[in-house]
């Protein structure tokens, strides 16, 4: 008996529109990562992008717990030598709140081209408002 695969043109994708507001940055992350990759679906295929569209709202207002604020690091580097830039979560969160989203998101997924085109299904904003009205998200909420 042969496993069925699902057709890339058969999959349905939905858009789901995420709160922000209060949620802690990990279980965020690796719900929105879920949805991603469609793992929440019966036809989730590991080597398939059967995920959803996901649009995140409010991520200025995301909670970390403990003392991650001040002790929590993100390194980038510039290319050149000695140019290892770091920032705590709180100067991170202050300057540019949908990257620590995104980067906890990422950092979730797989790590090749399935994972690079999950990625562009994420959709990050600051505040409440977003221009996607016209893909009609459903509001998704995670019960604790």
């Amino acid at each position: 008996m042969k496993t069925p695969l699902p057709k890339v043109n058969d999959i349905q994708r939905n858009w789901y529109v995420v709160d922000a507001d209060g949620e802690v940055l990990g279980r965020l992350a690796s719900r929105i990562a879920t949805r991603l990759r469609g793992k929440h679906k019966p036809i989730f295929t590991p080597h398939l992008d059967t995920g959803d569209f996901v649009v995140v709202v409010n991520a200025e207002k995301v909670r970390l717990t403990g003392g991650k604020l001040d002790k929590k690091l993100y390194r980038r580097h510039t290319g050149y030598l000695g140019g290892l830039k770091t920032a705590t979560a709180r100067t991170m969160l202050e300057k540019r709140p949908e990257e620590v989203l995104r980067l906890a998101v990422r950092r979730m997924l797989p790590k090749n081209r399935l994972g690079r085109r999950q990625l562009k299904k994420l959709k990050i904003y600051r505040g409440p408002e977003h221009p996607h009205q016209a893909q009609k998200p459903e509001p998704l909420r995670f019960t604790p």
